[in-house]
């Protein structure tokens, strides 16, 4: 076998590299490989001179990573971009993918079934009947598109998958040797840093240019140094430094910078520890949260299965190329502080941000503005047992914490300890367990644990993103009634990274993230109006008290436990079996270059915005306000994820095309269909248009008539008369999942712009994607104060004589009966590529006029119809 070549970092950066970040040292390596040493080379070394820069570098990922749910829209992009293609004489084999991508199916699978040992296989049943035809497309994408490949339902999330099986942290591909390196299309992608593996996630649209061979240009990033100390105390866990740095991170009000870790505290971390902590890096405000490689690396690739010979390559490579952690160094950082993990307590996030972390004794204190609330719109706020606070859901859930295997040990051991004792969830608590990797299954049941866990109610549901993303399936009767006649504010309890308002289930605005030992403690205690480390949880059949202290495993059981029931061959054995799933063999696909998009269809239909565009002036904008929003509007909030509803636009619609009303689906597995999202735009109840009193959730103003109405029926009327729309909104705009809906939608209903506070990055560079102009509101303007009015305009004026990186704008409001006022905002526009996709109309006209430009000219046409 040939000498595999390696960039050398330590010839490259000398006496430097010692102060390069880890980070910045695996980004100065892709560049190098790709580009050679040069100026983008110098440019990233010259960082250290001001640990900040505002030059700009392309990265090049190894790979890319997708979920069903990113990947469908994309996906139906692509296959409505093919059609584009031929239809104007092109060749639609010129829109292939470049570079591998894996795809799992994790986001489909819903809490239909729970509380028995049959409820998993339930679920997948429902699962398969429900996506069927997004299912039979993905197959046919996998069938006509090059280095893709699906990982179908049951296999597990994708951010487990990547730990355990996909990651290679180092890799040997076309005679190089490198360090592993992708994109996600989820925010959570950061979780593989917890391995050493550089990685973040990215909207869809940004994908899509990635897929055919656009880097990721990006402004050579901000790093901030956690020096972590110590070790963890008796009690504790990853959940709880998770929580910890997300709340530290979120307080400095940091604007999207790499974190790296170091210090002698991260070598007390497993990966598993780490990568819970990685994973939260969009709930901290970063753009990645990374771990260098080290022993623990090595540790973890062993007991998960990798070859003697691949752990060989990393420790070697890393210890060659600088890229070995060093627990002594002290890297230059653009910022640092230090966090005692000793000092770490158990915590709880919530109820409405990831950020807000809070002591398990103030959760009941922490709703009770949501209860007051309640109470102003005239709801009673009594019904028997289920009274305010009350836990509707208990979910162990998601990637976050389920990849850890010592967590879902720890919460079969309080489980048991429980189960011995007498003690059940309470009848209104609906429970589940949805572990990220089928692995956990044979670990948990080696250890005894199974059993355990169905006696509590914790049996498990599924493998996929479940609770965490909003397919929690029904509440029970009794609660649904409480919340609806009654006015009663339960909430969710949950092991995942997010509790926005509404993204675990519709009807609860109140959600707390704990670690899986804590889901079960509140499920038993049925209410987070308690103490829960101090008062009882519940009684004995004889009448004895019990509380937490009781059920709480020491870390010395957790690590027994853990050794003696692990196997290394459970992973890669648990992985093969799932991948030939017999209900995923049984689907069956179309052939053909070109998917024959079906108009009845209501999950897929050809996206409006896959064509070719003509090339936009940004220079003067007029528009009219759609919307006005306050503060921490999510992408949760502008494009949901969670269960239809039947009474709602979207549901109409789709009950009107023959789907059965009690059964919608959810709107993540409906991605692919443009007239359900466009309708679920800004439904979210906890949405405030602030543009006149009264306006109901995804609804808009007509600026001519005065009517309230639906936001895709206002743009409708707006198209016709040829009027552009504009967003005003306040601080973090755009929070929470790379969704890349939530940017396609608002260019569905007509914005040209997002006026902002703040921006959250992803959603930043989805905006970007779609063509429309995010700016940036100067410091101390609140957009909700300024009294725009829907008959009101809206003029936006470029003052530099181009547009270029960060251009200002000058923004006036004309208003109805009153002087007109002007601020200046800036241009939220990081790179060169960005203005070419702004002027462009987007990334997908971007992408076509290269394809375009790269088939074979003067082909036939093909007819489509």
């Amino acid at each position: 076998m040939a000498a595999q070549r390696t960039i050398s970092l330590r010839s490259l950066a000398g006496e430097k590299l010692p102060q390069l970040p880890y980070v910045l040292r695996i980004l100065l390596e892709n560049v190098a490989r790709h580009l050679g040493e040069g100026e983008q080379t110098s440019t990233i070394l010259a960082w250290l001179d001001r640990r900040s820069s505002a030059q700009e570098i392309p990265f090049q990922p190894a790979r890319l990573l997708m979920h069903d749910t990113t990947c469908g829209p994309a996906l139906a992009d692509i296959a409505g971009m093919r059609c584009s293609l031929a239809e104007a004489g092109g060749n639609p084999r010129a829109l292939n993918p470049q570079i591998p991508i894996d795809v799992s199916v994790d986001h489909s699978i819903s809490v239909d079934h729970f509380g028995s040992s049959a409820a998993i296989k339930a679920n997948m049943k429902r699962e398969q009947e429900r996506n069927e035809e997004r299912f039979r497309f993905m197959k046919w994408a996998q069938a006509n598109l090059t280095n893709l490949r699906i990982h179908p339902p049951g296999t597990g999330i994708m951010h487990t998958i990547n730990l355990e099986q996909l990651a290679s942290v180092v890799t040997t591909r076309d005679g190089w040797t490198f360090p592993d390196t992708l994109i996600g299309t989820d925010s959570h992608t950061p979780m593989i840093n917890g391995l050493g593996v550089l990685a973040w996630g990215v909207g869809g649209l940004e994908a899509e240019g990635v897929m055919f061979g656009l880097p990721v240009m990006m402004r050579i990033p901000d790093v901030i140094g956690i020096r972590l100390e110590g070790a963890l105390p008796e009690g504790t866990f990853a959940t709880d430094l998770a929580l910890h740095v997300t709340h530290q991170l979120r307080a400095r009000g940091i604007d999207n910078p790499f974190v790296e870790f170091h210090g002698p505290g991260v070598s007390s971390l497993t990966v598993g520890q780490r990568a819970v902590v990685a994973n939260m890096a969009p709930e901290m405000g970063a753009q990645t949260a990374y771990f260098p490689v080290d022993d623990q690396t090595l540790a973890y690739l062993e007991a998960t299965g990798r070859s003697a010979d691949q752990v060989a390559l990393v420790r070697d490579y890393a210890q060659a190329s600088g890229l070995w952690f060093d627990p002594l160094s002290s890297p230059s950082y653009t910022d640092t502080f230090t966090i005692d993990l000793s000092t770490v307590a158990t915590s709880l996030a919530g109820p409405q941000r990831p950020q807000d972390l809070i002591a398990p004794a103030e959760a009941r204190q922490s709703i009770e503005p949501l209860v007051a609330k309640a109470r102003r719109n005239g709801r009673e706020g009594k019904s028997g047992r289920i009274e305010d606070g009350a836990v509707a859901i208990a979910a162990i859930t998601s990637c976050t914490n389920t990849s850890d295997a010592r967590l879902n040990i720890a919460a079969g051991l309080l489980a048991r300890r429980a189960r011995a004792l007498g003690l059940a969830p309470k009848p209104w608590v609906k429970t589940s367990f949805s572990p990220g990797s089928p692995a956990a299954a044979r670990y948990l049941e080696r250890a005894g644990l199974i059993e355990d866990l169905d006696a509590v109610g914790f049996g498990i549901v599924g493998f996929g993103c479940m609770t965490c993303i909003g397919n929690s399936g029904p509440l029970l009767d009794t609660v649904e009634t409480a919340i609806r006649e009654e006015g009663i504010v339960p909430v969710a309890v949950l092991s995942g990274n997010r509790n926005f308002p509404g993204r675990v289930h519709p009807l609860l605005s109140a959600g707390f993230l704990a670690s899986p030992p804590l889901v079960i403690a509140y499920a038993l205690a049925g209410t987070i109006d308690i103490d829960i480390q101090n008062d009882p949880l519940g009684q004995t059949p004889d009448g004895k008290n019990v509380y937490l202290r009781d059920l709480w495993p020491s870390a010395d059981e957790i690590e027994a436990v853990y050794h003696a029931a692990s196997s290394i061959a459970d992973f890669p054995q648990a992985f093969a079996v799932a991948t030939q799933s017999r209900l995923w063999q049984e689907v069956e696909t179309v052939k053909g270059e070109l998917w024959p998009f079906d108009p009845a269809s209501t999950y897929l239909r050809r996206p409006p915005f896959a064509n070719f565009a003509e090339p936009q002036s940004l220079d003067r904008l007029i528009t009219r306000p759609l919307l006005v929003l306050g503060d921490d509007i999510t992408t949760d909030q502008i494009s949901p994820a969670g269960a239809v509803p039947a009474d709602s636009e979207a549901g109409r619609y789709l009950i009107e095309r023959g789907e059965n009303p009690k059964d919608l689906n959810v709107f993540s597995s409906r991605r692919g269909n443009f007239e359900v999202m466009v309708r679920g735009l800004f439904t979210n109840r906890t949405v405030e248009n602030h543009l006149a009193p009264g306006i109901a959730p995804g609804f808009g103003v007509d600026f001519e008539t005065g009517e309230h109405l639906p936001l895709h029926i206002l743009a409708r009327r707006n198209r016709e008369r040829g009027v552009a729309g504009v967003i005003l909104a306040g601080e973090r705009y755009g929070a929470g999942s790379s969704r890349d809906w939530a940017a396609k939608g608002t260019a569905l209903i007509g914005a040209r712009a997002v006026i902002a506070s703040s921006f959250e990055r992803i959603h930043r560079t989805n905006l970007i994607g779609m063509g429309i102009l995010p700016l940036k509101a100067p410091q101390g303007l609140v957009p909700s104060k300024l009294g725009i009015g829907p008959t009101d305009t809206i003029e936006i004026a470029l003052l530099d004589p181009s547009l270029a990186k960060r251009s200002r704008f000058a923004v006036t409001i004309r208003h109805a009966g009153r002087e007109p006022e002007t601020f200046e905002a800036v241009a939220q526009i990081e790179t060169e590529l960005e203005i070419s996709l702004l002027h462009k109309g987007g990334i997908i006209p971007f992408i076509l006029s290269g394809a375009l430009d790269r088939s074979a000219s003067g082909g036939k046409k093909v007819d489509l119809h």
